[in-house]
């Protein structure tokens, strides 16, 4: 079977919207954190935001977005998108230029795009509403392509001309880690020879603020201490937004285009909880059994797995569940790989984190260093025996463990390897 690398990478992201300055961030373990003036109001409790710098999307009509000048996007480009369709499509942008992509390898009938995103709240609300109050008439022609859960692959395909395989993924916060999955088997099955996965989330009011009435997002006022996955006094996850695009080629492409990957992905797994469709197993049973599956999957032990990649949220049911299922995988004597949770820094992306992370990895790999798990002050009890790092650690990781964990107790674990 054709082995599958990462070959580009393109960031839009809270703690930075291009590949070195995320790497610096990472590194550092500068988080990308701000107290957001639409949650400054009484009656939302939650005030901080991972927030996307040097854009404005907060319109429901694009002629009034901004965005950096380094991208060159025509206007016609933008009026069938969400805000985070922008994000995707600069950091698309990115990736093309990071794989020295040309425009043959990009629309041909051998490269395809996978996508995640929860579509846009903010303009399905608009424009159902602009429907029902003005009628039909008077209601945007794109209004439907430019909201609903498929905007970001529609948009992307046709703005890129993409000929190959093509679909959205929906499966709450495993969804990107799902797109990059399935993408690995178009590759590995000889389907394709090159994907697009993105992911894209708009990180606004109406994509973030629901989440409150679910009693999962941090109350904390002070951006320095409102994401700390695995802390004892962590108090729910901080929302954010973004779009990152990963390149994933089969071996053949890489060989012929002459390019140096960051990393192979050599295989994942998956497995469901069957247990809430909100709350993960406590005992983690679904992220076990998708880690096992992973490692059996590769052939690769759990001894040999040199950094893991949390999908840990900063909430109070969340990390604790996957702490148990790290230790069932990986042992609770303190001996096992380095873990953190690079949420600490960003937020949680929600479809987006799978690929944002998974991007964050092979970055790490290429510029040798192991973020660590900031604001951790006292370390959860449940997560002792663990080997939670609290700074970061200069070497390149050889094999990294990424997981990803949704709704419905969907969970995904993927595995890349140094070159």
């Amino acid at each position: 079977m054709p082995r599958v690398f990462i070959t580009g990478l393109g960031f839009v992201t809270s703690i930075g919207n291009d590949a070195a300055t995320v790497a610096g961030n990472l590194r550092a373990l500068r988080h990308g954190f701000e107290i957001y003036p639409p949650f400054q109001k009484p009656d939302i409790a939650c005030k901080v935001v991972g927030t996307i710098k040097g854009f404005f999307t907060d319109s429901v009509d694009p002629e009034d977005w901004t965005w950096p000048p380094a991208y060159e996007i025509k206007r016609e480009t933008i009026r069938s998108m969400a805000p985070h369709g922008l994000f995707a499509h600069c950091a698309f942008l990115q990736a093309i230029a990071d794989a020295r992509l040309d425009e043959a390898d990009i629309s041909n009938r051998s490269t395809g795009l996978f996508a995640a995103s929860a579509g846009s709240p903010m303009l399905t609300y608009y424009h159902h509403d602009r429907l029902l109050k003005l009628g039909p008439s008077r209601s945007s022609p794109l209004g439907i392509v430019a909201s609903i859960v498929g905007t970001l692959n529609f948009n992307l395909v046709a703005a890129f001309r993409i000929q190959g395989a093509s679909t959205g993924f929906s499966s709450a916060c495993a969804s990107s880690a799902h797109a990059m999955a399935y993408a690995f088997e178009e590759i590995s099955l000889g389907r394709q020879g090159r994907m697009f996965v993105v992911g894209g989330e708009d990180g606004n009011r109406d994509a973030i603020l629901p989440f409150a009435g679910m009693r999962t997002l941090s109350l904390q006022t002070d951006p320095d201490i409102a994401s700390r996955p695995f802390d004892a006094a962590r108090d729910g996850f901080v929302g954010t937004g973004g779009g990152v695009v990963v390149v994933l080629e089969s071996e053949a492409e890489v060989a012929r285009r002459g390019v140096a990957p960051y990393c192979e992905l050599v295989g994942w797994g998956q497995a469901s909880d069957g247990y809430n469709v909100a709350i993960s197993h406590p005992d983690g049973t679904g992220s076990r059994m998708a880690m096992e599956n992973a490692l059996a999957s590769t052939g690769i032990a759990a001894a040999d797995v040199d950094y893991v990649n949390a999908h840990a949220t900063s909430t109070l049911i969340g990390d604790v569940s996957e702490a148990r299922a790290l230790k069932s995988v990986f042992g609770a004597n303190g001996a096992g790989p380095p873990i953190s949770s690079t949420k600490a820094l960003t937020g949680h992306g929600l479809s987006l984190a799978g690929v944002m992370e998974a991007g964050f990895c092979a970055l790490a790999m290429r510029e040798a260093f192991i973020p660590g798990s900031a604001h951790i002050s006292n370390l959860d009890p449940a997560c002792e025996g663990l080997n939670i790092i609290r700074s970061t650690i200069a070497g390149a990781p050889r094999t990294v463990l990424k997981n990803s964990s949704g709704f419905g107790g969907a969970n995904v674990a993927i595995i890349l390897r140094g070159t």
